[in-house]
């Protein structure tokens, strides 16, 4: 009798072990801020030390002396090369977005020797009104050292720089061709002070 209960007892942590591999997996879950679960996801956004590629934007405003004119595509990226380098990625252009594009505007000049540079570039669902957006920020912010352009995927932004699609306003902050920080934000709560200080950073 014993040999027999052995036998079935075998039999059953087989046929268990069998069934459950054949069973779907289920979704790793990440719990969110106000406590709801959602599957999670790895960020893919720009890190330190990742490299800042090549994308075109089409000029709109600002920058009146860089013998670009409005109307002209181009990389401005490219442009710039090594330099040490502000840009601004927006798909709202309310809240305190106006006020950092004018500090940046401000620290270009103010730091010409030091070659920092700083680029605005707006995305939206229509290319017609996100150029319109485009010379009213660069009208509100009073450019005139840094260039207001609109990417040439308008929708996403360039996507090698795998910008997040729900983050309203992005700052990368580069030098020698390298990120050195990536800040999201809503358009609402932009941290100038840590944009700026993040600026200083790469002039030292």
């Amino acid at each position: 009798m014993l040999s027999m209960s052995s036998g079935r007892m075998i039999a059953v942590l087989v046929v268990v072990s069998v069934l459950s591999s054949a069973l779907p997996k289920s979704p790793v879950y990440s719990q969110t801020a106000n406590g709801a679960a959602e599957p999670a996801q790895k960020s893919s956004f720009l890190r330190q030390g990742d490299s800042v590629g090549v994308f075109y934007v089409t000029k709109v405003a600002g920058a009146e002396d860089d013998g670009v004119l409005p109307g002209e595509q181009l990389c401005y990226r490219c442009r710039y090369g090594s330099s040490p380098i502000v840009m601004v990625f927006a798909r709202r252009t309310g809240g305190r977005v106006t006020e950092l594009v004018k500090r940046i505007d401000k620290a270009v000049f103010s730091n010409r020797q030091r070659r920092l540079k700083g680029l605005v570039t707006l995305m939206g669902d229509s290319t017609p009104a996100v150029k319109a957006a485009a010379g009213e920020v660069a009208a509100a912010a009073k450019v005139e050292h840094v260039p207001v352009v609109v990417a040439k995927e308008v929708k996403t932004g360039p996507l090698n720089y795998k910008l997040p699609a729900d983050a309203e306003v992005t700052v990368v902050v580069a030098k020698n061709s390298q990120v050195v920080k990536t800040h999201t934000f809503t358009s609402e709560k932009v941290d100038i002070a840590a944009v700026m200080s993040e600026v200083e950073r790469i002039l030292e």
